[in-house]
């Protein structure tokens, strides 16, 4: 039990050196740190490290915070036109699939006209019909994949 007050008094002094603690930890942590002199020597071991990593001066470039904004910017604008970009494309493969249910009837009717009419055999037709179908899906996800690339490449720059 005596070990477990320790490891709650060390949490609470990270706890109050980075974020702040609620008033009954706080109160706890106090009267504790009054009891326990292993826990006093640690809290005042801790509060001269963290003055003294204050006292470190550290240089950063005077447009650091702009320079940062506007990648934050950026990367916003980039999210949100692949957002838009993405239900652009939902809506689109939608309106296709619907159109291509919708005529397959008709598609059908005309590769069988062909085929009566030209001499074309089934199994042609039926592969023609097939095509017909598969092609602009296939161009459609090489398309997404062609700009998934480009946008990786252009994160990676």
């Amino acid at each position: 039990m005596n070990d477990n007050l320790h490891v709650r008094a060390q949490r609470l002094l990270v706890e109050s050196a980075v974020e702040g603690l609620q008033p009954a930890d706080e109160l706890w942590l106090s009267k504790h740190l009054g009891e326990c002199p292993d826990c006093a020597r640690e809290a005042t071991a801790t509060q001269y490290a963290l003055l003294a990593l204050r006292a470190v001066p550290v240089s950063v470039p005077r447009d650091l915070a702009a320079r940062t904004q506007l990648r934050v910017r950026l990367r916003v604008q980039e999210a949100s036109a692949s957002s838009n970009g993405n239900v652009w494309l939902w809506l689109v493969t939608a309106a296709s699939w619907l159109l291509g249910v919708f005529s397959a009837p008709l598609v059908w009717k005309g590769f069988s006209w062909l085929g009566n009419n030209l001499g074309v055999p089934k199994v042609a037709l039926e592969l023609g019909f097939v095509l017909w179908w598969t092609v602009p899906a296939l161009v459609a996800v090489a398309a997404v994949l062609h700009q998934r690339a480009l946008s990786a490449g252009a994160k990676g720059i």
